[in-house]
């Protein structure tokens, strides 16, 4: 059971990121805005998703599944941000692929921090 519950997610996942990788157009910025917004969502949806957990723990098991490894597994995508930091080092874009590399780290830590700090604070209000 535990597989089909990551599988579906991460095939939700997919398909999100799939969608919203569409709506940005190849510009000729060398920056990857696509996977760097996508990743950083995936930050601050991880944040919202553990406040809930923590306020209800019967969702630390088959919904983290489902959405924790499998619909943000799907969704983020920490290969791509590989690929594309490598890439930019490649192209001699050693400045690009440093503040790409800093910024989704720090960035991201801070939206999940975020998310979680709201989610847990809206939770409160409502018991």
């Amino acid at each position: 059971m535990n597989w089909l519950l990551v599988a579906l997610g991460g095939a939700i996942g997919a398909v999100f990121r799939y969608g919203l990788g569409s709506y940005f157009i190849k510009s000729s910025s060398t920056f990857p805005w696509a996977t760097w917004c996508i990743n950083l969502l995936g930050c601050f949806l991880a944040g919202v998703f553990f406040a809930f957990s923590q306020q209800y723990p019967a969702l630390q098991n088959n919904a983290r599944l489902f959405l924790m490894v499998g619909i943000l597994g799907g969704f983020t995508t920490f290969s791509s941000f590989g690929l594309e930091t490598f890439n930019l080092l490649r192209e001699g874009q050693a400045l690009w692929a440093i503040g790409y590399a800093v910024s989704s780290v720090i960035i991201g830590v801070i939206l999940l921090a975020v998310g979680y700090v709201i989610f847990s604070y809206l939770l409160q209000l409502k018991t």
